[in-house]
């Protein structure tokens, strides 16, 4: 289980924390989504959970280790990320780039054992990259990029799974994949977390969600909790109305068009109080 225990981040000379306060778990099982605005302190979140940011209050646990004690490798073979953005230095065959997830549990020689084979083949075969096994990285579309970066994060190993926006640049059809790919990792055990600006596919697979605000926790709950309409227009500083999905029955964000005069003052007046 990854848990953010009153977790206070701040840069390195910036005068406010950039998190303060925070605090959330994601455990086995289900996917835990963390959404919020530009800003809003998601991506810190993660940073802090690889150890690149270090808390200075609260902190960052998986399975009840504090993840400020753990060495690199121990953290890589419990937890894979998957980047938003990344391109390697150079076109690699797909079968060598999922192998690279191997690398936390290699000699320093770096011979590939039995069981990486296995891991490999076998992650290949769950994210559904198998089609691509003998291309290189720069002849696959955005989707089967995707795929394929998930793959590496499973020849990981590990029952922690982290990422950050998995659907960015994707349509509809890959969207779909990712978050279906990824609601069957969840039920098969992994803690999943994900950061995503898509709040109605969020609503449709997580079964809970972090809603951040200028650093701040400002709802944590099921899709039912967090994604009211009150809220979210608060938190998103435009007019919106909340319905129901009608082939699911979640909760769907619909935004207006357009931002009346009235709606604009009204907000900032709640703001000022």
């Amino acid at each position: 289980m990854i848990r953010f225990d009153d977790v206070v981040l701040r840069y390195p000379r910036t005068p406010r924390p950039a998190v303060h306060g925070v605090s959330l778990t994601a455990p086995r099982g289900v996917i835990t989504a963390i959404v919020g605005p530009n800003g809003s302190g998601k991506s810190t979140l993660i940073r802090a959970l690889l150890g690149r940011l270090h808390p200075e209050r609260g902190t960052v646990t998986l399975d009840g280790a504090n993840i400020a004690a753990l060495a690199r490798r121990e953290v890589a073979r419990v937890l894979a990320f998957v980047p938003q953005r990344e391109e390697p230095a150079f076109p690699l065959q797909v079968r060598d780039f999922v192998a690279l997830g191997r690398y936390a549990h290699g000699t320093m020689w770096g011979v590939e054992s039995a069981a990486d084979r296995l891991a490999v083949a076998a992650a290949i075969e769950r994210a559904g990259a198998t089609e691509f096994l003998h291309r290189r990285t720069d002849e696959l579309s955005g989707g089967e990029w995707q795929r394929v970066r998930i793959a590496r994060a499973l020849a990981q190993g590990g029952d922690a799974l982290v990422l950050d926006e998995p659907t960015a640049f994707l349509d509809i059809a890959h969207e779909m994949a990712v978050f279906e790919l990824l609601d069957t990792l969840a039920r098969d055990g992994r803690a999943v977390l994900l950061v995503s600006h898509q709040l109605n596919l969020v609503a449709r697979f997580a079964s809970r969600i972090a809603l951040l605000h200028r650093g701040a926790l400002i709802a944590f709950g099921p899709p039912d909790d967090v994604m009211r309409g009150d809220l979210l227009e608060r938190v998103y500083d435009w007019p919106l109305v909340v319905s129901r999905d009608p082939a699911v029955g979640a909760p769907m964000l619909v935004p207006l068009r357009g931002r009346a005069p009235q709606w604009r003052s009204s907000f900032n007046s709640q703001e000022s109080e």
